[in-house]
């Protein structure tokens, strides 16, 4: 009996994706059916893919039907591979080359201002995310993708963490609520990924489930690069457990909240207010500094009112959060310049980094700014004033030579 197995997506508004049909055979050896826009350009290369993928998993009679709609290889070796794993219980991965682009590490208290999402599933929203510069790109396997896609957006997502280049912003993936999101984990962990968001947490516990699978995916590739977790707190639970899942293991790194299911959880509509919220955001901040890692707020669903994002922003900032979520890249410009340092704030971090700076030089154990005694975490906070100032572009590289001059 033939066997048949379907994956991707075609309609009159895909583009940059293909779908893929393929039926296996008993004889008549292997058939590609095309159509595609760019058949005269890409037809040899398309072919010669879908048969590498064929052979690769033994595939020996089958007809396969691909309908391209400017899929880029990526794409297409994702879905060829799906439609196989759909109608034959195949294992292994076909894995196209990482390109040396994403090879790439990024710091446990890197800047985290943004945070672009990109459903699993549409590679479409992929290809271009990086040249928006947000500080990291989270390709979602959750919320934007529908149950009967998950096996599929896996395969997207493992291809784009090796094939797309996000200008390096942190890469990071947001698995599916456990138990579910450790399986999500073997698909996405060896391949250079730099953060995993771990959705509806409410336990310690569930923050070491992630720590050791990861920590066991890594030994068994034999890759040693840092993989951090940002737990995303979505209900009263989450909220009051906050402080021992930010603490759980050294690979968290920032506490995140999620206010629509908080909100839903806690029978309460979402204002633009936010009074709701308030005791929850206050508690997530909290925690989240005592146990040394960033506090990153809620995604702003409006994306057409800038000035009201602008405030979100501002007042989010006010809080303590270090950044924040954004659904679209015309967020990421306002996010950036809201968390930006105000120029009150660079002229007072700027007297301070100097005062250090100086104390160090003649040995001594304080430091001084005019009559006030300046302690070690205002001196950390100026630091990190400086280096937000000097991200966005605020504060020259040679700054300290031109105080100098002054």
């Amino acid at each position: 009996m033939a066997k048949k197995g379907t994956a991707g997506n075609q309609g009159p508004g895909v583009r940059s994706d293909c779908y893929a049909a393929l039926e296996i055979k008993r004889s008549g050896g292997l058939q590609i059916q095309l159509d595609s826009k760019v058949a005269a350009l890409f037809k040899n290369s398309i072919q010669d893919l879908a048969l590498q993928i064929l052979k690769f998993y033994g595939i020996e009679h089958a007809v396969l039907e691909i309908v391209d709609r400017g899929a880029l290889p990526f794409v297409l070796a994702a879905r060829i591979e799906a439609a196989v794993k759909d109608c034959l219980d195949v294992k292994g991965e076909f894995l196209l080359e990482i390109i040396p682009e994403n090879m790439y590490q990024t710091a446990r208290d890197r800047t985290r201002r943004s945070r672009l999402y990109l459903p699993g599933n549409t590679p479409k929203l992929m290809l271009n995310a990086g040249i928006h510069e947000p500080d990291g790109v989270i390709l979602d396997l959750e919320d934007s993708v529908a149950p009967s896609k998950k096996e599929e957006a896996r395969l997207v997502v493992r291809n784009a963490l090796r094939a797309v280049n996000f200008y390096g912003a942190e890469r990071m993936v947001r698995i599916n609520q456990l138990p579910g999101g450790l399986e999500d984990l073997e698909y996405v962990v060896p391949h250079y990924l730099n953060l995993v968001l771990l959705p509806k947490c409410e336990t310690a516990d569930q923050v070491l489930q992630v720590d050791e699978r990861i920590t066991r995916i890594l030994a068994d590739a034999r890759l040693d690069y840092p993989v951090y977790i940002m737990p995303i707190i979505e209900s009263a639970l989450g909220v009051i457990n906050a402080y021992d899942i930010a603490s759980a293991t050294d690979r968290v790194a920032a506490l995140a909240i999620g206010l629509e299911d908080y909100t839903a959880d806690l029978g309460a509509p979402r204002t633009r207010e936010g009074r709701e919220s308030f005791f929850a955001r206050g508690q997530l901040v909290n925690a989240a500094k005592a146990a040394g890692v960033q506090a990153i707020d809620s995604v702003f669903s409006d994306v057409g009112d800038m000035e009201a994002l602008r405030k979100v922003v501002l007042e989010s900032k006010s809080l303590g959060f270090d950044g924040m979520g954004c659904i679209h890249p015309r967020q990421i410009k306002v996010i950036h310049e809201a968390f930006a340092p105000q120029p009150s704030e660079i002229e007072k971090a700027k007297k301070i980094v100097l005062a250090f700076d100086q104390a160090t030089e003649q040995g001594l154990g304080v430091v001084s700014l005019g009559s006030k005694m300046i302690d070690p975490p205002v001196v950390k906070r100026a630091l990190k004033t400086i280096e937000l100032a000097l991200e966005a572009g605020l504060l020259a590289e040679d700054w300290k030579e031109a105080e100098g001059q002054d």
